[in-house]
């Protein structure tokens, strides 16, 4: 099966009509003016082509909690956002922690559209940070990476051994002292206070952070610090990797985009883990992403039911459901800001991931898997979550005007979805 995009541009070519056949599952030539007769014909013409975008950090949440997202569902949700590869974290029930739980998610989303999914295993058995999981026989499996996401590894102890023993697989790390955060739902500072609700300091995170970093650069182990969301954890990571050390680490649309202040307008809608921050915090963020210490944007896509969210804030969980809005709100507020060029946005979206989880560079390039991302990175839209394809429709961002809409999605030359082309 060929599939033929026509007339599309590209962030290295922006002036200039281009054209990618894929042919099966893999572009096998990118040129102007290509013949390919008998190939299905997707016509880009005005419309931005990248490589599909990968998140590297979602929730499916199956199995277990399937009310609030379906492998098959986020992947839906997936393709309406561009995506074309997702890393699905463990904690779902029971937990991803054995070779037979990897397998189980890789045949549920061979039953789904096409998007690819790409497992993460637990760091410890049940994500209770007592006894490790045998890294080995889970990247035989099909893990790209271990992590107890959500449940912050204590013991610096076992999180040494995981490093020793991880097999080469990177270890995305929740970085959050738990005794200082006990379950509270705001960052601890002016917010909290007005609240009056106990604080989620600043340094529980940074004090991980550090812990992890220095870790890495004992071990030689790959840390990966997940959803940064303080100034101090960016230039804890800046600082070990002018250092050489194996550290990388993402952050999510909503640290660049909100501060805590959104709490007082839109309370569990802003609700996330770790909190929102402070302005100087958001701008920091957005400042490690431009100069390359924060390698990765992702979404940390966590759906929850309309009544969850609708708990009072202390009682309602976290997450956002962002899979569908992530790269409209990173072009509005890194790329049309002048924050960043539009390929600092998209390497942090697909190339930049890929080098995280030592998965091979996404390109537009003969050779290359054939999956592309069609967008026009100038047209306004208004985020209406009734519109998800997601189960969760859990968004701070509804009635946000954003910049940059995507048309179309492809995975292994296949069309997973078409927005007016």
């Amino acid at each position: 099966m060929s599939l033929l995009i026509r007339r599309v541009r590209t962030p290295e070519n922006p002036e200039q009509d281009t054209d990618i056949l894929i042919e099966d599952g893999t572009i096998s030539a990118v040129g102007a003016d290509l013949d390919a007769p008998g190939a299905q014909v997707l016509d880009g013409t005005g419309l931005m082509a990248a490589p599909g975008l990968l998140d590297m950090h979602v929730h499916f949440r199956e199995p277990g909690f399937e009310y609030k997202e379906t492998i098959e569902t986020g992947c839906e949700a997936a393709a309406r956002g561009g995506v074309t590869a997702v890393a699905c974290m463990a904690n779902t029930d029971p937990v991803i922690d054995t070779p037979e739980m990897v397998e189980l998610v890789l045949e549920k989303a061979g039953n789904a559209n096409g998007v690819h999914v790409l497992p993460v295993a637990a760091v410890t058995c049940g994500q209770k940070g007592k006894e490790l999981t045998d890294a080995a026989a889970l990247r035989e499996a099909g893990a790209v990476a271990l992590s107890d996401d959500g449940v912050p590894l204590q013991n610096a102890a076992l999180m040494r051994q995981a490093l020793l023993q991880s097999d080469g697989l990177p270890i995305l790390c929740h970085c959050e002292d738990a005794d200082m955060v006990g379950d509270t739902a705001v960052n601890e500072g002016k917010v909290s206070e007005k609240l009056g609700m106990p604080g989620r300091p600043a340094v529980a995170e940074e004090v991980m952070a550090m812990r992890d970093a220095m870790l890495a650069e004992e071990t030689g182990g790959h840390v990966h610090i997940c959803h940064v969301s303080t100034a101090r954890t960016v230039e804890i990571v800046r600082q070990y990797k002018k250092k050489g050390v194996n550290i990388t680490c993402e952050t999510c649309p909503h640290y660049f985009t909100l501060t805590e202040e959104a709490l007082l307008e839109l309370d569990s809608m802003a609700k996330v883990n770790p909190p929102l921050r402070t302005e100087e915090d958001m701008r920091a963020v957005a400042a490690g992403l431009a100069d390359g210490t924060i390698d990765a944007i992702v979404t940390d896509h966590a759906p929850h039911s309309a009544e969850e969210k609708a708990k009072p804030l202390a009682e309602a969980p976290s997450g956002i459901s962002g899979l569908e809005t992530s790269l409209a709100i990173a072009l509005t507020e890194l790329y049309h800001s002048g924050i960043m060029t539009l390929k600092q946005v998209l390497d942090a979206m697909t190339v930049n991931p890929a080098r995280v989880l030592n998965l091979p560079e996404p390109a537009l390039k003969a050779g290359c898997r054939g999956d592309v991302v069609l967008f026009d990175p100038d047209e306004e839209w208004t985020v209406d979550p009734g519109e998800f394809a997601s189960k969760g429709k859990n968004t701070p961002f509804a009635g946000l005007e954003v910049k940059g809409r995507v048309h179309g999605t492809v995975a292994d030359g296949k069309v997973l979805y078409r927005y007016k082309i």
